[in-house]
């Protein structure tokens, strides 16, 4: 993974900020939450950034709402005050959020818009999650629409309506239909991306406000790839 890529507390892409609520467009390469490879986490980050920004001589709050994987890129957002975070943790596990994530793939998906529904079954010493057509013993349902977006030279851009958070879901679902996201080693690819990452995007999201109550959405630019560069070009 190049060292570029991770964010700092000097280059985080700030996309929203309030009182109770930061959010930030991740980075290939960035882990949301500190785990055993002991890299510093974007949740350390942004505290570091808080804490800079505010001159705050002390512990900086924040809290983790919700994760993307490793390679993928988009908006993350983080709790700043301890009576927002239980409410968006709410939020989130009872599915009152929508999300938005944008795909590179290599094959053209069998229909142009669809609803895909599968049982994850996920494997953690491989770290990676299994699509079945039918519920089998200790499968998770899972949930997504698609729809076509655009027909890049060699590549198709998808939008997800993600509808159930599952690990791996967007990967292991796409490449159960023979959609593979460009990069993604681990659900077909044939080859990686130079960064390490995949073509996968957390585009949007959608909350009501944990304590304003109104509605927000908040939009994350893709990276500066030139195939991610032509997804949003005219």
């Amino acid at each position: 993974m190049k060292e570029s890529n991770r964010s700092t507390s000097s280059n985080l892409q700030v996309l929203f900020e309030d009182n109770h609520l930061i959010v930030v467009n991740k980075r290939v390469g960035d882990i949301v939450q500190g785990d055993k490879t002991g890299d510093d986490p974007l949740s350390e980050v942004v505290k570091q950034y808080l804490k800079e920004k505010y001159n705050k001589p002390g512990n900086v709050y924040l809290g983790v709402v919700h994760r993307l994987d490793r390679p993928t890129s988009g908006i993350v957002l983080f709790a700043k005050t301890s009576k927002a975070l239980p409410r968006l943790n709410k939020m989130f596990a009872q599915g009152e959020t929508k999300k938005i994530y944008w795909a590179v793939v290599k094959n053209a998906p069998p229909q142009e818009s669809d609803t895909l529904t599968h049982w994850l079954v996920r494997n953690p010493k491989q770290n990676k999650s299994y699509a079945h057509e039918k519920e089998v013993p200790e499968s998770k349902k899972a949930v997504l629409n698609y729809r076509l977006i655009k027909k890049l030279d060699n590549y198709f851009l998808l939008e997800i309506d993600l509808k159930t958070g599952r690990h791996h879901q967007i990967r292991a679902q796409l490449a159960a239909i023979g959609c593979t996201i460009k990069g993604d080693l681990k659900y077909g690819a044939d080859r990686s991306n130079k960064d390490g990452g995949i073509h996968l995007h957390a585009r949007s999201l959608t909350i009501v406000h944990p304590v304003q109550k109104e509605s927000n959405t908040f939009l994350a630019p893709p990276p500066e790839d030139p195939i991610w560069q032509a997804c949003i070009s005219e």
